[in-house]
């Protein structure tokens, strides 16, 4: 099953032949096609401890182009070999690989000193499916990343790409994008510049090259988390313009509605993708539509990362985010999900109308002093971090207690819950 060797062939009278003969009493036996056999050494002589990876190098350039090169200088097959002990051919001419109706398998032989022998067989990849492209809006902002072995060298690539962009006229800021990931090696130091033209770009790669604040630092080795969002984060139109520009985004997105909006009093996508101000954009802010929303966005947005190739090691979430989570980590199937989101929404819509949230930027141990002098009716919902916490109750109480954490100093999001 393997159709080309490359040989260590090292021209040697003593050290070809007994390679030759091993190759005969092994690849040579019982072929309908001949095996093909040669050394890249014929074209770049010996290159010591980087003969074997030429060789690989060889190997895989001639599976890609489907031409097994010819080996250089073989005017007459060795004569301490016995050629017709087996089906082995020298290529002494370019030919095209033989047609074996299987992937292209080749075989690399490395031979080293004191015995350091190394014999690696390569298999053609299956062919990889060619991706849709993706027609990104104009003036939809894009990344740059810029790369580096070290922060000067960093700097230095900035300044040379924004030479290089100014020089030329009608370069599009999506294909510069895609070449610097796709075309370059992505080194330990690293800066993204985003913008939606040129002259926006180029501003931020000057800003790497003078020193000045961008999104940059040290690649380093570690694990990914995702992290879903609860209500109060939801805005009229979220995704709108996402589900424009990319099909996986709204595909994942019709998917959701497809299983949710039997159970709500109208269509999802009206309600989340309304104008703001208008009456159907009221309604999202409405917890059986706020949750419904935010799970089909971030369900959208998931497959959206995944289909670039983000993946993630954990996920998490708060609130409705946490059936996300589930959901992304296969623990829910898609119509389970959307039946528990619209039972929790509708449910939570169900209570009385008059109560308020508010996002507190303190302790819990404070925020609760403070309730305490002066906020009756009003508690700590939540304690999200050490100095993160929900306070919730009627209106009026609420609007006080908001008052008196600015006085404070406190930062204070009231939401839209």
């Amino acid at each position: 099953d393997v159709d080309v060797v490359e040989a260590h062939g090292t021209g040697t009278s003593l050290g070809d032949p007994i390679e030759a003969q091993a190759l005969l009493a092994t690849y040579g036996q019982g072929r309908d096609v001949p095996l093909l056999l040669g050394s890249v050494k014929s074209n770049i002589g010996h290159t010591q401890a980087a003969a074997g990876v030429a060789g690989i190098i060889k190997m895989v350039s001639a599976m890609r182009h489907g031409v097994v090169p010819a080996s250089l200088h073989v005017d007459v097959p060795s004569s301490h070999v016995d050629w017709s002990s087996g089906a082995v051919e020298l290529v002494t001419e370019s030919r095209e690989w033989p047609g074996v109706g299987r992937p292209r398998r080749a075989g690399v032989s490395s031979f080293g000193i004191s015995g350091t022998n190394a014999h690696v067989i390569l298999e053609q990849p299956e062919a990889e499916a060619d991706l849709e492209p993706v027609a990104v809006p104009v003036g939809v902002p894009v990344p740059w990343v810029v790369s580096g072995r070290s922060e000067r060298a960093l700097v230095g690539q900035a300044s040379r790409l924004a030479s290089f962009v100014r020089e030329r006229s009608g370069l599009a800021v999506v294909d510069v994008s895609w070449s610097l990931v796709m075309s370059r090696a992505a080194l330990e130091h690293r800066a993204v510049v985003w913008g939606s033209d040129v002259e926006e770009l180029v501003a931020g790669l000057l800003a790497v090259a003078e020193g000045r604040s961008v999104v940059s630092g040290v690649v380093s080795v570690g694990r990914r988390a995702v992290l879903f969002t609860g209500q109060g984060s939801q805005r009229v139109g979220m995704g709108r313009e996402l589900y424009e520009a990319f099909p996986v985004f709204a595909s994942a997105f019709d998917a959701v509605c497809v299983e949710i909006d039997p159970r709500l009093p109208r269509a999802l996508r009206d309600v989340v993708f309304a104008e703001p101000g208008t009456a159907d954009g009221a309604l999202l802010d409405r917890t059986v539509f706020a949750q419904a929303g935010l799970f089909a966005v971030e369900v959208a947005l998931w497959e959206l990362l995944s289909s670039w190739g983000v993946r993630a090691d954990f996920v998490g979430g708060h609130s409705i985010g946490e059936v996300t989570a589930a959901f992304v980590a296969g623990m829910l199937s898609l119509a389970d999900a959307c039946v528990l989101v619209a039972a929790r929404g509708r449910l939570m819509q169900a209570l009385p109308a008059g109560g308020v949230m508010a996002a507190v930027g303190a302790s819990e141990e404070a925020v609760a002093e403070l309730i305490g002098a002066s906020g009756a009716g009003v508690d700590v919902a939540a304690v999200n971090g050490p100095v993160s916490v929900v306070v919730s109750g009627a209106v009026g109480e609420v609007a006080s207690v908001v008052a008196a954490c600015r006085e404070r100093g406190w930062r204070v999001k009231e939401l839209s819950v």
